[in-house]
């Protein structure tokens, strides 16, 4: 892994996912100590853990434009995963996607994260920050409006939200 620091929030720290950390959300093996809270990981973690490792295969280290894991700084409980979906496109455009187990949900640490995720974008040099969330998951909606990203439209399926960065 490069040197990829820690995120580090009010209330929460995002790790950077190693290999290693990717097989174990996969298999759902926590190593010794490691403190997850119940429902962790989601199917949305062990698709962000396969498609990380995958990727780190075929392209190498993605450096900062990797998934994390969210934790409490309060008790290191993890409390579900956030990052990139890959490197920025050729306009220098990212993907993010988060997901909280549910006891998590609620508290305002799904926007705090991505907040602190979208200022890693920012300083990496990412031009935009894209996300989307089903039709249905208004929550999702309000984290990522509350984070300045604006709604660029929906299909059948999700609403698509934009951050403009730069360029």
């Amino acid at each position: 892994m490069t040197d990829v620091k820690i995120i580090e929030t009010a209330r929460l720290l995002l790790l950077p996912l190693t290999v290693d950390g990717a097989r174990r959300i996969v298999d759902a093996a926590p190593a010794p100590g490691d403190r997850w809270a119940e429902g962790y990981p989601e199917d949305g973690d062990a698709r962000s853990a396969r498609g990380f490792m995958n990727g780190v295969a075929e392209r190498g280290d993605p450096g900062v434009y990797r998934p994390y894991q969210i934790q409490l700084l309060a008790d290191g409980t993890i409390i579900g995963g956030i990052g990139f979906h890959g490197p920025p496109d050729e306009g220098g455009v990212v993907t993010v996607g988060y997901g909280l187990v549910p006891g998590a949900r609620g508290h305002g640490y799904a926007g705090e994260a991505l907040r602190a995720l979208i200022g890693r974008a920012r300083e990496a040099g990412a031009t935009a920050v894209r996300g989307d969330a089903d039709l249905d998951n208004v929550p999702s909606h309000r984290v990522m409006e509350a984070a300045g990203m604006a709604y660029e439209g929906e299909d059948e399926r999700v609403r698509n939200y934009r951050l403009v960065l730069a360029g």
